[in-house]
């Protein structure tokens, strides 16, 4: 009963059956007054023309001929009708044969008007209501009686049962086809949300090895079996991401943590006595300890910024100075690997900025670009301004990134060679974005990389 496969044929029945049965009301309706409606109509051109004949018959000074007592039996026989007259014995009942009627029935005045009147009355010794018409008897310009024609109104009722039945039949018949296509349309309804309730269960338990129904077309449910598909591959993503941060920030950690811990071995040992050693073991201490700053560094930064809990400084910023020390930074690894280092710096614009975290942009493209340029390859670092935006370029002669990598490479933990982090290019995205910016790629497999950082000029 709380299925849907059986709720909404239910639902859809109900519908239905309620609808047939306002129609059979409505249409029950109609026919009770179009029989009615016809039924006065014929009545009444029956009275016109029966009291034209008695009339002419009966009360023209140049006809003797009189109309036989047996005529009005003949007349109600064919007619189906009932005949009666009421009025001044000018016509005389007893004599034409028709049945006499008390003027207590009748509406006097519309007779006298020479109108026709319709009613409803029982006549005397009937036991049943009769719809009648009466129409006007005149003798010259004096309204003398009035002939009225009748029927039983049970005659006209007796056409409805037929008419019911009739359209029960109809709607039990359409009842059959419509459960047969509300059966259909349901089963084709909750199949794909069953297969999606257990596609579910499975994303539920950590299982993404799952099979969605076909697609469908642009439906609803088409729809949502693409946004779950797609949800259940963001999932998986998302798990995969995790790992691969377990795994790498464990190897980032345990990297710097084991030369750490040598060299401190090596100190209280007395290992490293001569100053020389001790100053070397301290140098790697620091830079290891350095290393582990930033790593930490990196990872609550980004994890502000996906929490939207991350703010910015506003500070007067020279962009060429700060650019100058960011390329200064890696000279001396570029003269070591004989990379052709380049720095074009073609305008010297101040903008409103945090200058920290535009530093830490540069230095994460350079040392991106670094990271992937051979050796003996070429870095360019260049700045421009115009129409209020400046535009830092970093360009490298790496092996270039082909189209199915450049959305992951700026989503953390992922890695194109399989070691760092990975979090470089998506903290400068974020921060891109966070100072109301863009950072753009032009890359090709072969012909290397240039990332573009473009801010607003707000000064």
């Amino acid at each position: 009963m709380r299925s849907l496969r059986f709720r909404i044929p239910a639902i859809f029945l109900v519908g239905i059956l309620v609808a047939g049965l306002v129609t059979a009301a409505l249409a029950i309706r109609f026919f009770q007054d179009y029989t009615q409606d016809r039924a006065e109509g014929e009545i009444r051109r029956q009275a016109t023309g029966l009291a034209r004949l008695y009339e002419d018959s009966l009360l023209s000074p140049k006809k003797r001929q009189r109309m036989p007592e047996f005529a009005a039996s003949v007349l109600e026989d064919a007619t189906g009708s009932r005949i009666y007259y009421s009025g001044i014995e000018i016509v005389s009942p007893g004599s034409s044969g028709l049945r006499p009627l008390d003027r207590s029935f009748l509406n006097w005045e519309m007779i006298e008007a020479d109108q026709v009147q319709s009613l409803e009355f029982v006549p005397p010794g009937a036991d049943r209501t009769f719809l009648a018409a009466a129409h006007p008897i005149q003798s010259g310009s004096t309204t003398v009686g009035a002939l009225v024609v009748a029927k039983p109104r049970a005659e006209l009722q007796s056409r409805w049962p037929d008419l019911l039945e009739r359209t029960f039949l109809a709607l039990g018949a359409g009842l059959l086809v419509a459960l047969g296509l509300v059966w259909y349309m349901s089963r084709r309804l909750t199949k794909p949300v069953l297969a999606l309730s257990q596609a579910a269960d499975q994303v539920a338990a950590g299982r993404y090895d799952f099979k969605l129904p076909r697609r469908r077309p642009n439906d609803e449910i088409g729809q949502l079996t693409e946004r779950f598909r797609e949800m259940a591959e963001g999932l998986d993503e998302s798990q995969r991401r995790e790992r691969t941060f377990l795994m790498v920030v464990s190897h980032e950690l345990r990297t710097p943590v084991t030369a750490i811990r040598g060299h401190v071995d090596a100190l209280r040992e007395g290992l490293a006595e001569d100053p020389e050693a001790r100053d070397a073991s301290l140098a790697v201490i620091r830079a290891e300890t350095d290393r582990l700053a930033r790593l930490i560094g990196d990872i609550l930064d980004l994890a502000r910024m996906e929490a939207d809990q991350f703010t910015l400084e506003e500070d007067e910023v020279e962009v060429k100075r700060l650019l100058e020390q960011a390329f200064q930074t890696f000279t001396e690894e570029a003269r070591r690997r004989g990379i052709e280092y380049e720095c074009s710096l073609n305008a010297n614009p101040v903008i409103s900025t945090d200058g920290d975290r535009l530093l830490q942009i540069v230095s994460n493209l350079l040392d991106n670009a670094f990271a992937w340029t051979p050796d003996g390859g070429r870095i360019a670092l260049s700045l421009a301004s115009d129409n209020g935006t400046i535009a830092v370029g970093v360009s490298d002669s790496g092996p270039g990134i082909g189209p199915q990598e450049r959305s992951r490479i700026f989503k953390p933990f992922w890695s194109r060679a399989g070691d760092g982090t990975g979090l470089g290019l998506p903290i400068a995205l974020h921060l891109a974005e966070a100072m109301g910016g863009e950072l753009a790629l032009d890359s090709e497999i072969g012909r290397g990389s240039r990332f573009e950082l473009r801010l607003p000029v707000r000064h």
